[in-house]
């Protein structure tokens, strides 16, 4: 009997833990075949593809990403293989499974809930009796007639076999995202999510645990997602865990999905001093800082510890961190989800995801969507439509402002501009993305493309139309954002170059002549400290290139700490071919270092020199240098 574990993953890099869960625990005694796909594939691409593999049984991991897609394939696999038995699996349809059984009659047997033990027993049945009504957490049909058995007993982790260890696996590990469990089940009872339901935190061995991902990093994995709802429950395992990946990483690159108001202060620490630049991603859920919704959703959490994690964290600038809001939730109707969205971004983190709520089947909240006459998508992914406090017409705009979020800040293209513009030209940060986000759809970009150049233009457009002070600041800003965009010196610009070619050559000769007067870029902490130094000395410095790895060099309240070496110009040594070659060069009309030390625009006064310089560093990304010029070129 042969038998094909199948997912429609939600693009082309994620791998599904799921079906090598199921494969590597009844691969001893059945053929069974992986065959993963992704919900962009044409649907009779995949059905073709598993119609020439052949198989008696085909099993499919449902989720909500998945579930419309898989079932579009189940239809087409069932007309040309009517023999073939489809068995469904995976959250989605672990919940109102006869609704599942009912809707889909093309499917034979759902799997329900943890499914290594059910989906073996399943085969073994399939293969030799048929007496289905043996297995636990199984639905299945008799007749007409659907069959739920009851839930299975959950199992000793330890005695299921790795699933990591896939020798076909191993040419793709490098390129794609490995997925990995260090426990199951979630000590929290937030009402929106499904991990909540599960009781209780179940560990794997740890030994077996580092055995693991030492296999996947000797096979060259480069990203492990680690998939546990709170990695940092366990304060004793996590800090252990935390040391031997910083021992063992080599290169690799670990995501986390962290409780941060329960981290405990000397695993900070511990992580302050000796996590390597880059390496871990933590994964932070807030999703609201209303105090009523979190009580109506069970989700009690303390925003002050919370914050100041993820302030030491930032602070360590060893640790990039991914804060979670989630809009729509009880209780939290236009203006509170305002405040939440200002509070979590006031902690800087490297990338704010707004999500809307998803009514999940078997949560909480959706068994008591009607107490908050919440309306929602009746096809997965269920999401929210309105409830008694916020109306569809605000979910509209909310979506406006998650457009402009992705592109402008997650995106990390602009973090000079951006900071500028909400410390000094917009209430808050909310209120920059809500204006821009509509004045974006009253434009119709929506609806067409962008290229780099386009996402400036239209930011200038936008700032103009709304009679934004300081354009000359604003745009000198734009300007540097742009230049640290590339990896190359670029080839256009989006202005209009005001600087002639005589003075161009000028300004060049002088940068050659004085090296020394050039400085490393510098943030407000330091620049009181760097204004009286020999600007030959190595500044140390936050990444100067957004574009390059996510970034942010701004002196804002949202700067990155240090932690490069950005060496003098001087040192760099380059000649008069090697600047034509691989340096811009521009004229701004204000000190760009006082604007970047938090300066006011006010006392701005005076013009600065931008030198960028690229191909300089193994990092490929580009350098930038500052001369301030006119009265002040006499002090240096």
């Amino acid at each position: 009997m042969k038998v094909i574990l199948s997912t429609l993953n939600a693009k082309y890099i994620h791998t599904s833990l799921a079906i090598r869960c199921l494969k590597a625990y009844s691969e001893k005694d059945f053929d069974i075949e992986l065959a993963e796909y992704t919900i962009k594939d044409p649907v009779m691409n995949i059905v073709s593809d598993l119609f020439q593999r052949g198989a008696d049984v085909i099993g499919f991991s449902c989720y909500i990403w998945n579930i419309e897609e898989t079932i579009k394939v189940i239809d087409v696999l069932k007309k040309i293989m009517p023999e073939v038995k489809i068995v469904l699996g995976g959250p989605e349809v672990s919940y109102d499974t006869e609704h599942w059984m009912k809707r889909l009659t093309n499917v034979d047997f759902i799997v329900v809930g943890e499914g290594e033990e059910t989906f073996h027993q399943l085969l073994q049945e399939l293969e030799g009796d048929r007496k289905f009504h043996f297995v636990y957490g199984l639905a299945y049909r008799k007749g007409e007639e659907v069959i739920l058995m009851p839930g299975r007993p959950k199992a000793d982790l330890n005695e299921l076999p790795s699933p990591y260890r896939f020798a076909e696996d191993i040419p793709e590990l490098g390129k794609r995202v490995v997925y990995f469990e260090t426990s199951r089940g979630c000590p929290f009872s937030c009402q929106f999510c499904l991990s909540s339901i599960e009781v209780g935190v179940r560990y794997y061995d740890i030994e077996r645990t580092k055995s693991d991902i030492l296999y996947l990093i000797d096979n060259g994995a480069k990203l492990i997602k680690f998939v546990d709802r709170t990695f940092n429950i366990k304060r004793d395992y996590a800090l252990e865990m935390f040391k031997f990946l910083i021992e063992n990483h080599r290169g690799c690159v670990f995501q986390f999905e962290i409780t941060a108001d329960i981290m405990r202060p000397e695993v900070l620490d511990y992580l302050a001093e000796n996590a390597p630049p880059g390496i871990f991603r933590f994964e932070i859920g807030v999703q609201s800082t209303n105090d009523p919704t979190n009580e109506l959703v069970k989700r009690r959490q303390n925003f002050a510890k919370l914050s100041r994690t993820v302030t030491k964290v930032k602070q360590s600038g060893k640790i990039d961190q991914h804060l979670d809001l989630i809009a729509g939730l009880p209780q939290e109707d236009y203006n509170t989800f305002r405040k939440t969205f200002n509070d979590v971004f006031a902690l800087g983190p490297e990338e704010l995801q707004l999500g809307f709520l998803k009514m999940l089947r078997g949560t909480g909240l959706r068994i008591d969507a009607a107490k908050y006459n919440y309306t929602y998508m009746d096809v997965a992914p269920y999401e929210m439509l309105s409830n008694d406090v916020l109306s569809f017409a605000d979910i509209v705009r909310l979506k406006r402002l998650e457009d402009v979020l992705e592109k402008y800040w997650n995106s990390h293209r602009m973090d000079h501009t951006v900071n500028y513009l909400i410390e000094r030209e917009f209430a808050s940060a909310f209120d920059f993305f809500q204006e821009f986000g509509d004045y974006w759809e009253g434009q119709g970009w929506q609806k067409i493309g962008h290229q780099l150049e386009d996402l400036f233009t239209r930011l200038q457009s936008f700032l103009e139309s709304r009679g934004t002070k300081r354009m000359d600041i604003v745009l000198g800003l734009m300007k540097l954002d742009y230049f640290l965009n590339h990896k190359y010196k670029p080839r256009k610009i989006w202005w209009e170059h005001t600087l002639e070619k005589d003075d161009w050559s000028s300004y060049m000769k002088m940068v050659l002549q004085h090296p020394n007067a050039l400085l490393s870029p510098v943030v407000a902490d330091v620049v009181a400290e760097k204004a009286g130094e020999d600007s030959t000395q190595h500044a140390v410095q936050a990444s100067p290139s957004p574009a390059a790895d996510g970034q942010s060099a701004t002196g804002s309240q949202q700067s990155r700490p240090y932690r490069e070496m950005i060496p003098a110009f001087a040192s760099l040594k380059l000649g008069e071919k090697e600047l034509q070659k691989h340096a811009v060069l521009d004229i701004l009309p204000f000190s760009l270092e006082h604007i970047l030390s938090g300066g006011s625009p006010l006392t701005a006064e005076g013009r600065t020199l931008l030198l960028v310089v690229y191909q300089q560093n193994e990092q490929q990304k580009p350098l930038y240098y500052t001369m301030p010029i006119g009265k002040e070129i006499a002090a240096i």
